[in-house]
């Protein structure tokens, strides 16, 4: 007799679709600063229109952070849209370096 124990589960947060108030209710924030967001290139719905947009379960987590940043270091749209690239670049240099066996 096993005592092996299968879990199975799947990431919720990848299969995660949310509508732009069901974004603004999960992040506690107004429709405004999403929409500010997405003109800036931070967020990408799937969608043309607001009403019709869809976020993912990693747009969710990428509007939070951008919105924590927002606050935390009072950057408006434009600089929490840098900042994120920036730290997107360094995690990019990272796995370039852990990849290459230096980190």
């Amino acid at each position: 007799m096993s005592d092996t124990l299968v879990h199975h589960g799947s990431v919720v947060e990848e299969e995660l679709q949310l509508t732009l108030v069901g974004l603004c209710h999960a992040c506690r924030t107004s429709s405004e600063q999403v929409v500010a967001l997405v003109e800036e290139g931070v967020l990408e719905p799937a969608g043309r229109a607001p009403h019709e947009w869809q976020f993912s379960g990693p747009a969710l987590r990428r509007a939070r952070a951008a919105l924590r940043l927002g606050r935390d270091l009072q950057l408006n749209a434009a600089g929490v849209a840098l900042a994120l690239d920036l730290l997107d670049e360094i995690e990019t240099l990272r796995s370039r370096l852990r990849r290459a066996g230096r980190g």
